[in-house]
């Protein structure tokens, strides 16, 4: 599955965004952190689409879960 993030030092600095746009990943981690639901993101955000933000999710939760190490 390709990245729906992409970072770029010619894009805000290098500061991971959604494809396509100059929406900040972290922009959706706060709405989420401060209890927004992801419709306000989405409407808020019209140029990122639902699709992006749950895959940016997803790739999120895959990357930490990979990171932690396996209890047996």
């Amino acid at each position: 599955m390709a990245s729906v993030i992409h970072s770029d030092p010619e894009v805000l600095g290098g500061t991971p965004v959604f494809v396509g746009t100059r929406v900040p990943l972290k922009t959706l981690i706060d709405y989420l952190e401060a209890d927004r639901p992801l419709a306000e993101f989405l409407d808020d955000f019209p140029s990122v689409s639902r699709d992006q933000a749950v895959r940016a999710l997803e790739q999120a939760k895959e990357a930490l879960l990979a990171e932690m190490p396996s209890r047996r």
